[in-house]
């Protein structure tokens, strides 16, 4: 079981206030991109479906992933979610991040506390990462 498995499991135990209040609480503990990706803040890393200006990077140290995001403190709820995936996912293989669940915004309750199209952007950010890691996980192969 991930960290993020954990993350899914309170969040979708909790009522509707304490789902938002972990979200924002995810959203002020997002850590700044480190340098060396926030020059690179561009089209190529932002997820388009999400309405808000989310970017994702992702590198891989051996078999762990390293998942980095900048996602603007306007958008709280996006923030969180992006926080929640970043912290719960730090550590995870390739294997363990293919293997989040599809629906893990629904899992987490989020579709009751947020609007259709929030939660279709949050979808497009998990399947950013995944095809982001996917992408990695190929051109190292490859190499």
């Amino acid at each position: 079981m991930t960290k993020l498995d954990s993350i899914a499991t309170e969040m979708s135990q909790c009522d509707r206030q304490e789902r938002i209040d972990l979200l924002l609480d995810f959203a002020k503990g997002l850590p700044p991109l480190p340098e060396r990706l926030a020059a690179h803040k561009d089209a190529s890393h932002r997820v388009e479906e999400c309405q808000s200006p989310v970017y994702l990077f992702v590198e891989l140290d051996g078999e762990k992933v390293g998942l980095f995001a900048d996602a603007p403190i306007e958008a709280p709820t996006v923030r969180g979610f992006v926080a929640m995936l970043v912290e719960g996912l730090e550590g995870a293989t390739v294997e363990d991040i293919l293997q989040v669940p599809n629906d893990l915004v629904e899992r987490c309750g989020l579709g009751e506390i947020l609007g259709m199209l929030r939660v279709r952007g949050l979808s497009g950010v998990l399947r950013r990462v995944k095809a982001d890691v996917t992408r990695a996980a190929i051109s190292r192969s490859g190499r």
